[in-house]
């Protein structure tokens, strides 16, 4: 037995708390087999879309019958003898010499409308360029300005009228109008500023550029129907408007000689003579 002196050491054990973590293990779940249909008919939903748009629907019309004649890549409409087309920057550089052999074809171009300006400040990058070079290569020329609603109509006429100097011979210049704005009514009005500022300095009644829909639809009335309508109608046998028209842009596929792109072509309602009267 130990006496009272002596020390007695004595360690306490020491507690280790082992704590077992579990590996969390995660475990990936199959997809639900309808979300899996869901998304591959998504996919191929876009998929088949976009094949259509790209591929398809610009020469579905070339495989329709032809009830007219297959020229230029497409059918032209039957019963109308004065062709034209129309160009912007988007067709790119052309040739002029190349294109002026369509002239001594069995259905002659004669004629070219070609983008001036848009809006109040943006002037198309080849418009002068291809201006001078249709009247050299003997094609009936006109301007036309892409109307913007959301840019001050007096502005637009403006900008216009400094970018384009039209000479005798030239057609009337064209107002392309494709979309309504904010308001119809106030689309209308700003539409005639437009007009009435653009007849008074060329001392010519402009002509109105719209689609088949849009004209019905905002500008069918006693005002507007009072202008050299050129009509937008593609993919048709034949014109639907009941009204009075003196163009139709009947394509937006055409191939000429002389552009790469793909161009929109048009035909005059009249003779050679009443558009040489224009």
């Amino acid at each position: 037995m130990p006496s009272k002196n002596s020390t007695v050491s004595r360690r306490k054990p020491v507690s280790r708390r082992t704590s077992s973590r579990k590996k969390k293990q995660t475990v990936s779940r199959p997809m639900p087999v309808w979300l899996r249909n869901l998304l591959a008919f998504c996919i191929i939903a876009v998929f088949s879309a976009g094949f259509y748009w790209f591929f398809i629907r610009p020469y579905a019309y070339r495989w329709k019958p032809c009830y007219g004649t297959r020229a230029y890549g497409v059918c032209l409409p039957s019963s109308f003898q004065v062709h034209g087309f129309d160009i912007s920057h988007h067709q790119g550089d052309i040739d002029w010499d190349a294109l002026q052999q369509t002239q001594h074809t069995p259905f002659p171009i004669r004629f070219v409308f070609m983008k001036a300006s848009e809006g109040g400040d943006f002037s198309d990058t080849t418009f002068t360029r291809n201006f001078d070079a249709a009247r050299r290569h003997g094609f009936i020329r006109g301007a036309y300005h892409f109307y913007n609603p959301q840019t001050d109509a007096a502005r637009q006429a403006d900008f216009f009228i400094r970018s384009v100097k039209l000479e005798k011979g030239d057609l009337p210049p064209v107002l392309d109008v494709e979309r309504v704005g904010d308001d119809a009514s106030r689309l209308r009005k700003n539409l005639k500023i437009w007009l009435d500022s653009i007849e008074r300095h060329y001392h010519v009644k402009p002509i109105l550029y719209a689609s088949y829909k849009f004209k019905t639809r905002y500008l069918s009335d006693s005002i507007f129907n009072t202008y050299p309508y050129w009509i937008a109608h593609y993919y048709a046998d034949s014109v639907q408007y009941k009204g009075e028209w003196k163009f139709w842009q009947h394509t937006d596929v055409g191939q000429l000689p002389g552009i790469s792109e793909s161009v929109d072509l048009n035909v005059f309602n009249g003779s050679f003579d009443e558009l040489k009267g224009l």
